[in-house]
């Protein structure tokens, strides 16, 4: 096993170019407001991009992790976008949303330099990630701060969560992880709903591909199967797909090995928008 992956590596190295801890913002919070490009040098045509935003629970993660999405995506013709961006306990939702906005305008502003179309910049999320790329593409204010139209071409919600933050904090159960979730959205339960995407559904003018485990958290199928359902209902382009047998961890970790189906069904669908 060890002999196949150093391989498969290798001709992975050979074929796709990193380059790693770009700063997207002059304020940078220690190694949190950087990003790394994952590409296969200049071509003839521009190639679509995707942003990728880690999640962990807006307290943990980082770009560096998911260093194989980026030379899978990449591998096959895309470049790819990996991004850090401020954690809790120091830092709230917000400063995260405006860390990710930021990522996004450095991006629509020198992608081309990697080949990269700025016309065509899709977004990705896992988990609190997803939360994140929801967020800052329904939300206004974000892109507003920076100056820009939201730039967004479509959004991927892998396993995303806190679609409803204030439903989530009002009707779960508390455990070991609310009070974490607390440090992220306060105690003020205004906040519960301005840090939610679907507080904002009627900005949304874009495509979303929504991507659930079978086996995840309740509340992330719950979420995310409404936001399909007010999507579809509203005739907005959406793509549901739920994942055999998949818990929350796993709708990420399975696209570790390049031939997963995930790959398939992210590339067709920015093909088709």
């Amino acid at each position: 096993m060890f002999l196949y992956f150093n391989a498969f590596g290798g001709a992975l190295s050979a074929k796709v170019k990193r380059e790693k801890d770009i700063a997207y913002t002059n304020q940078t919070n220690g190694a949190r407001n950087f990003l790394d490009v994952y590409h296969q040098g200049n071509g003839v045509k521009l190639k679509d991009v995707i942003v990728f935003i880690h999640g962990g629970s807006w307290n943990s993660g980082k770009k560096d992790i998911y260093w194989w999405l980026g030379r899978h995506f990449a591998s096959k013709g895309v470049v790819e976008v990996n991004i850090n961006y401020s954690l809790a306990p120091a830092y709230q939702y917000g400063q995260m949303a405006d860390d990710a906005a930021a990522a996004i305008k450095w991006v629509k502003l020198n992608i081309s330099s990697y080949g990269g179309d700025p016309e065509r910049i899709f977004v990705m999320g896992h988990s609190a990630g997803g939360h994140l790329a929801a967020l800052i593409n329904s939300d206004p204010q974000y892109f507003a701060k920076q100056e820009i139209e939201n730039p967004i071409r479509g959004i991927i919600l892998n396993d995303g969560f806190g679609l409803d933050m204030q439903e989530y904090l009002l009707q779960a159960v508390r455990n070991e992880q609310t009070a974490s979730f607390l440090k992220t959205f306060s105690d003020d339960q205004e906040n519960w709903k301005k840090g939610s995407p679907l507080t904002y559904f009627d900005n949304i003018r874009n495509p979303y591909l929504i991507l659930v485990g079978e086996r995840t958290y309740p509340a992330i199928q719950l979420q995310s199967k409404r936001l399909y359902e007010m999507l579809a209902a509203g005739k907005q382009p959406v793509v549901f797909k739920e994942i055999p047998k998949k818990k929350h961890v796993g709708m990420i970790s399975q696209m570790f090995f390049g031939g997963n189906e995930l790959y398939k069904v992210i590339l067709d669908f920015m093909s088709a928008h």
